[in-house]
């Protein structure tokens, strides 16, 4: 069921879109039921589409590229933006970096890191959060977080490093299944020529020193070789842009890196770990 309250909190391109597929459908004739069998969609979804209540999916903007969009690209060239309405709002400004930096170096120390995870984890990490969402929300957050991996065949070439914490590895989100098939994509990702992923262990450091205690942190480089940081403590994001401060940050995770296993140590334990699991 559409979201009523995304009528009055949907964003610019959600409003757009709609906007612009109303206009259109109109202009051919249709009713909403026509639009909708032409599209492959019900003529509820297309209402729901045009009034803002859910906002398209990446399917529904391309069949709306398909049938409505007349050759101009529009509906294609928006998919970027409705997905950044999607967002929770303190994420937005980072995901739109995200998709268009040079290189990103990944902490994580909870949980995957929502770059690397597979839609079923996605989906219990967010189904189970609080406050409790409705399970059209969970869909949609899940939607736009399994479409940000389109930055791992994006050209130009993103370079991504990726530390995780090994309890990250051991806490079983989603249950044994889920949490193997997490680890084997994870594996597959370690094996991309432009991805390297370590494992900081349990007993990392020559004396038992842990460099990670202050948690998680994403480090990115900008296409204009800009170096930010983006942290998102308690749902809060929070975008660092001074260079000492990005600086420090930038050498806090060159230690984190020297205490963690070397890649091929750590693929070894990711999937030693898959193998348990089975």
């Amino acid at each position: 069921m559409a979201r009523a309250e995304n009528k009055e909190t949907a964003g610019p391109a959600t409003r757009l879109v709609a906007g612009i597929a109303r206009n259109m459908r109109v202009k051919k004739g249709w009713t909403q039921e026509q639009a909708g069998n032409e599209l492959g969609f019900s003529g509820a979804a297309v209402s729901a589409m045009e009034t803002c209540a859910q906002p398209a999916s990446d399917e529904m903007l391309m069949a709306l590229e398909r049938v409505l969009g007349d050759g101009m690209g529009i509906f294609e060239q928006a998919r970027e933006y409705v997905r950044l309405d999607k967002y929770p709002a303190q994420f937005k400004d980072y995901a739109l970096l995200e998709q268009r930096a040079l290189g990103l170096s990944l902490y994580a120390t909870l949980v995957v890191h929502g770059l690397f995870q597979t839609e079923e984890y996605a989906r219990a990490l967010i189904g189970g959060g609080y406050p409790p969402l409705s399970d059209e929300r969970v869909a949609e957050l899940v939607e736009v977080r399994m479409s940000r991996r389109a930055l791992f065949d994006r050209e130009p070439v993103a370079l991504i490093e990726l530390i995780l914490e090994e309890s990250v590895l051991r806490r079983a989100i989603g249950g044994e299944g889920v949490m193997r098939d997490q680890m084997l994509h994870l594996a597959a990702c370690a094996r991309r020529r432009n991805v390297t992923l370590q494992v900081l262990p349990l007993d990392c450091g020559l004396s038992g020193e842990h460099a990670g205690a202050y948690g998680e942190m994403n480090l990115v480089e900008t296409p204009d070789h800009d170096h930010l940081v983006y942290l998102e403590p308690q749902e809060e994001g929070l975008l660092i842009k001074g260079p000492a401060k990005v600086s420090t940050y930038a050498q806090r995770y060159a230690k984190i890196r020297a205490q963690a296993l070397g890649p091929r140590e750590s693929l070894g334990l990711i999937e030693r770990l898959a193998g348990d699991r089975q």
